[in-house]
Protein backbone atom coordinates (compact mmCIF):
# COMPACT_ATOMS: atom_id res chain seq x y z
CA UNK A 1 0.00 0.00 0.00
CA UNK A 2 1.12 3.57 -0.66
CA UNK A 3 0.86 6.49 1.75
CA UNK A 4 2.26 10.01 1.89
CA UNK A 5 3.51 9.78 5.48
CA UNK A 6 3.83 6.05 6.13
CA UNK A 7 5.89 3.15 4.85
CA UNK A 8 4.26 -0.30 4.64
CA UNK A 9 6.50 -3.37 4.51
CA UNK A 10 5.30 -7.00 4.84
CA UNK A 11 7.62 -9.94 5.39
CA UNK A 12 6.55 -13.46 6.32
CA UNK A 13 3.27 -12.43 8.02
CA UNK A 14 4.80 -9.51 9.95
CA UNK A 15 3.86 -6.02 8.80
CA UNK A 16 6.09 -3.06 9.67
CA UNK A 17 4.43 0.36 9.55
CA UNK A 18 6.91 3.24 9.70
CA UNK A 19 5.74 6.79 10.29
CA UNK A 20 7.87 8.71 7.82
CA UNK A 21 7.95 12.42 8.63
CA UNK A 22 11.49 12.70 10.04
CA UNK A 23 11.75 16.42 9.26
CA UNK A 24 8.77 16.94 11.61
CA UNK A 25 9.99 14.27 14.07
CA UNK A 26 7.08 12.13 12.84
CA UNK A 27 4.52 14.43 14.48
CA UNK A 28 0.88 13.41 14.10
CA UNK A 29 -0.91 15.81 11.80
CA UNK A 30 -4.45 15.13 10.56
CA UNK A 31 -3.22 13.44 7.40
CA UNK A 32 -0.96 11.05 9.30
CA UNK A 33 -3.72 10.13 11.76
CA UNK A 34 -5.99 9.36 8.80
CA UNK A 35 -3.33 7.27 7.08
CA UNK A 36 -2.63 5.31 10.27
CA UNK A 37 -6.34 4.54 10.59
CA UNK A 38 -6.38 3.33 6.99
CA UNK A 39 -3.24 1.25 7.46
CA UNK A 40 -4.40 -0.46 10.66
CA UNK A 41 -7.83 -1.19 9.19
CA UNK A 42 -6.10 -2.85 6.24
CA UNK A 43 -3.80 -4.80 8.60
CA UNK A 44 -6.83 -6.01 10.55
CA UNK A 45 -8.54 -7.24 7.42
CA UNK A 46 -5.54 -8.87 5.73
CA UNK A 47 -5.28 -12.53 6.62
CA UNK A 48 -1.66 -12.43 5.43
CA UNK A 49 -0.79 -10.11 8.33
CA UNK A 50 -0.43 -11.87 11.69
CA UNK A 51 1.37 -9.12 13.66
CA UNK A 52 2.29 -5.46 13.25
CA UNK A 53 5.43 -3.55 14.22
CA UNK A 54 4.98 0.22 14.47
CA UNK A 55 8.05 2.46 14.44
CA UNK A 56 9.27 5.92 13.45
CA UNK A 57 11.38 6.96 10.49
CA UNK A 58 14.80 8.51 11.09
CA UNK A 59 16.95 8.23 14.20
CA UNK A 60 15.42 10.89 16.46
CA UNK A 61 11.75 10.13 16.96
CA UNK A 62 9.14 7.43 17.21
CA UNK A 63 6.43 10.12 17.27
CA UNK A 64 7.36 13.44 18.88
CA UNK A 65 3.71 14.34 19.51
CA UNK A 66 0.84 16.03 17.75
CA UNK A 67 1.31 18.76 15.16
CA UNK A 68 1.29 21.87 17.36
CA UNK A 69 0.50 24.19 14.45
CA UNK A 70 -2.75 22.27 13.86
CA UNK A 71 -3.60 22.13 17.57
CA UNK A 72 -3.30 25.91 17.78
CA UNK A 73 -6.23 26.25 15.36
CA UNK A 74 -8.65 24.29 17.56
CA UNK A 75 -11.68 25.75 19.26
CA UNK A 76 -13.84 23.77 21.70
CA UNK A 77 -15.68 21.89 18.97
CA UNK A 78 -12.62 21.20 16.83
CA UNK A 79 -10.62 20.18 19.88
CA UNK A 80 -13.18 17.58 20.94
CA UNK A 81 -13.39 16.20 17.42
CA UNK A 82 -9.58 16.05 17.22
CA UNK A 83 -9.42 14.05 20.45
CA UNK A 84 -12.22 11.72 19.37
CA UNK A 85 -10.52 11.04 16.04
CA UNK A 86 -7.27 10.16 17.75
CA UNK A 87 -9.05 8.02 20.32
CA UNK A 88 -10.85 6.11 17.56
CA UNK A 89 -7.52 5.36 15.88
CA UNK A 90 -5.99 4.06 19.10
CA UNK A 91 -9.02 1.91 19.90
CA UNK A 92 -8.53 0.37 16.46
CA UNK A 93 -4.87 -0.34 17.30
CA UNK A 94 -5.71 -1.73 20.74
CA UNK A 95 -8.57 -3.91 19.46
CA UNK A 96 -6.87 -5.10 16.27
CA UNK A 97 -7.06 -8.76 17.32
CA UNK A 98 -3.40 -9.18 16.35
CA UNK A 99 -0.25 -8.28 18.31
CA UNK A 100 0.98 -4.73 17.71
CA UNK A 101 4.54 -4.05 18.85
CA UNK A 102 5.72 -0.47 19.28
CA UNK A 103 9.43 -0.22 18.40
CA UNK A 104 10.24 3.12 20.02
CA UNK A 105 13.42 4.45 18.48
CA UNK A 106 13.46 8.02 19.87
CA UNK A 107 11.07 10.63 21.19
CA UNK A 108 7.67 9.24 22.23
CA UNK A 109 6.04 12.38 23.54
CA UNK A 110 2.41 13.45 23.85
CA UNK A 111 0.40 11.77 21.13
CA UNK A 112 3.41 9.60 20.37
CA UNK A 113 3.39 8.06 23.83
CA UNK A 114 -0.38 7.71 23.59
CA UNK A 115 0.02 5.70 20.39
CA UNK A 116 2.59 3.47 22.10
CA UNK A 117 0.26 2.94 25.06
CA UNK A 118 -2.39 1.49 22.73
CA UNK A 119 0.03 -1.10 21.35
CA UNK A 120 0.16 -4.62 22.73
CA UNK A 121 3.75 -4.31 23.98
CA UNK A 122 6.48 -1.66 23.78
CA UNK A 123 10.17 -2.10 23.01
CA UNK A 124 12.50 0.89 23.39
CA UNK A 125 15.88 1.92 22.09
CA UNK A 126 18.34 3.15 24.72
CA UNK A 127 17.87 6.57 23.09
CA UNK A 128 14.08 6.66 23.55
CA UNK A 129 12.54 9.49 25.56
CA UNK A 130 9.01 9.35 26.99
CA UNK A 131 6.58 11.91 28.34
CA UNK A 132 3.18 13.56 28.26
CA UNK A 133 4.11 17.27 28.13
CA UNK A 134 0.62 18.55 27.31
CA UNK A 135 0.14 20.43 30.59
CA UNK A 136 3.22 22.52 29.77
CA UNK A 137 1.21 23.78 26.77
CA UNK A 138 -1.93 24.41 28.81
CA UNK A 139 -3.76 21.33 27.51
CA UNK A 140 -4.16 17.69 28.61
CA UNK A 141 -3.51 14.40 26.80
CA UNK A 142 -6.42 13.80 24.44
CA UNK A 143 -5.70 10.48 22.72
CA UNK A 144 -6.24 8.32 25.81
CA UNK A 145 -3.12 9.13 27.79
CA UNK A 146 -5.01 10.00 30.97
CA UNK A 147 -6.74 6.61 30.82
CA UNK A 148 -4.11 4.14 29.55
CA UNK A 149 -1.00 5.40 31.36
CA UNK A 150 -2.47 4.88 34.87
CA UNK A 151 -3.60 1.40 33.86
CA UNK A 152 -0.06 0.49 32.81
CA UNK A 153 2.25 2.21 35.34
CA UNK A 154 -0.16 2.96 38.19
CA UNK A 155 -2.13 6.07 39.10
CA UNK A 156 0.49 7.76 41.26
CA UNK A 157 3.32 7.59 38.76
CA UNK A 158 0.99 8.46 35.88
CA UNK A 159 -0.24 11.56 37.69
CA UNK A 160 3.35 12.65 38.26
CA UNK A 161 4.14 12.22 34.58
CA UNK A 162 0.99 14.02 33.46
CA UNK A 163 1.00 16.89 35.97
CA UNK A 164 4.71 17.71 35.65
CA UNK A 165 4.89 17.18 31.88
CA UNK A 166 8.35 15.70 32.50
CA UNK A 167 10.50 13.57 30.22
CA UNK A 168 11.82 10.13 31.15
CA UNK A 169 14.51 7.94 29.62
CA UNK A 170 14.20 4.34 28.47
CA UNK A 171 15.57 2.85 31.67
CA UNK A 172 13.00 4.69 33.77
CA UNK A 173 10.26 3.60 31.37
CA UNK A 174 11.43 0.01 31.82
CA UNK A 175 11.63 0.38 35.60
CA UNK A 176 8.00 1.47 35.90
CA UNK A 177 6.77 -1.24 33.52
CA UNK A 178 5.97 0.96 30.55
CA UNK A 179 8.29 -0.89 28.16
CA UNK A 180 9.02 -4.61 27.95
CA UNK A 181 12.60 -4.39 26.68
CA UNK A 182 15.35 -1.82 26.19
CA UNK A 183 17.76 -2.51 23.35
CA UNK A 184 20.68 -0.93 21.55
CA UNK A 185 19.37 1.30 18.75
CA UNK A 186 20.66 -0.97 16.01
CA UNK A 187 18.99 -4.02 17.59
CA UNK A 188 15.52 -2.53 18.14
CA UNK A 189 13.77 -3.71 14.98
CA UNK A 190 15.42 -7.13 15.17
CA UNK A 191 14.15 -7.53 18.74
CA UNK A 192 10.66 -6.41 17.70
CA UNK A 193 10.63 -8.84 14.78
CA UNK A 194 11.85 -11.69 17.00
CA UNK A 195 9.14 -11.00 19.57
CA UNK A 196 6.47 -10.80 16.87
CA UNK A 197 7.52 -14.17 15.47
CA UNK A 198 7.48 -15.81 18.90
CA UNK A 199 3.88 -14.61 19.26
CA UNK A 200 2.62 -15.59 15.83
CA UNK A 201 4.07 -19.10 16.13
CA UNK A 202 1.09 -19.70 18.40
CA UNK A 203 -2.55 -20.21 17.46
CA UNK A 204 -3.97 -17.06 15.82
CA UNK A 205 -7.46 -17.59 17.23
CA UNK A 206 -5.97 -18.08 20.69
CA UNK A 207 -3.98 -14.87 20.30
CA UNK A 208 -7.11 -12.96 19.31
CA UNK A 209 -9.12 -14.34 22.22
CA UNK A 210 -6.29 -13.72 24.69
CA UNK A 211 -6.10 -10.09 23.58
CA UNK A 212 -9.86 -9.77 23.94
CA UNK A 213 -9.83 -11.35 27.41
CA UNK A 214 -7.15 -8.97 28.68
CA UNK A 215 -8.49 -5.77 27.12
CA UNK A 216 -12.16 -6.32 27.88
CA UNK A 217 -11.49 -7.90 31.23
CA UNK A 218 -9.50 -4.88 32.40
CA UNK A 219 -12.73 -2.87 32.38
CA UNK A 220 -14.72 -5.48 34.33
CA UNK A 221 -14.97 -6.73 37.87
CA UNK A 222 -12.95 -9.88 38.57
CA UNK A 223 -16.16 -11.92 38.58
CA UNK A 224 -17.22 -10.71 35.14
CA UNK A 225 -13.68 -10.95 33.79
CA UNK A 226 -13.48 -14.58 34.84
CA UNK A 227 -16.82 -15.26 33.17
CA UNK A 228 -15.50 -13.70 29.96
CA UNK A 229 -12.35 -15.82 30.17
CA UNK A 230 -14.38 -19.00 30.66
CA UNK A 231 -16.60 -18.17 27.68
CA UNK A 232 -13.63 -17.56 25.41
CA UNK A 233 -11.88 -20.68 26.71
CA UNK A 234 -14.99 -22.69 25.89
CA UNK A 235 -15.36 -21.14 22.45
CA UNK A 236 -11.79 -22.11 21.59
CA UNK A 237 -12.53 -25.76 22.36
CA UNK A 238 -14.58 -26.03 19.17
CA UNK A 239 -11.87 -24.57 16.90
CA UNK A 240 -9.60 -26.55 14.61
CA UNK A 241 -6.58 -24.73 16.04
CA UNK A 242 -7.26 -26.02 19.56
CA UNK A 243 -7.73 -29.57 18.31
CA UNK A 244 -4.50 -29.29 16.30
CA UNK A 245 -2.53 -27.74 19.16
CA UNK A 246 -3.52 -30.42 21.66
CA UNK A 247 -3.03 -33.24 19.17
CA UNK A 248 0.42 -31.93 18.22
CA UNK A 249 1.43 -31.80 21.88
CA UNK A 250 0.38 -35.41 22.43
CA UNK A 251 2.19 -36.46 19.24
CA UNK A 252 5.32 -34.49 20.25
CA UNK A 253 5.41 -32.33 17.12
CA UNK A 254 4.98 -28.68 16.20
CA UNK A 255 1.37 -27.68 15.53
CA UNK A 256 0.26 -26.49 12.10
CA UNK A 257 -2.29 -23.83 12.97
CA UNK A 258 -4.80 -22.78 10.31
CA UNK A 259 -6.52 -19.91 12.09
CA UNK A 260 -9.82 -21.78 12.12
Amino acid sequence: MEFANLEWAEKDRVLTITIDRPAKLNALNDQTVGELAQAFAAARDRSEVAAVILTGGGEKAFIAGADIAELALNDAVKGKRCAERGQALLLLVEQLGKPVIAAINGYALGGGLEVALACTVRLASEKAVFGLPETTLGIIPGYGGTQRLPRIIGRGRALEWILTGGKYDAQEAWRVGLVNQVTKPEELLLAADSLARRMIANGPVALRYALEAVHRGAEMSLEHGLALEASLFGALASTQDTKEGLKAFLEKRKPAFSGE
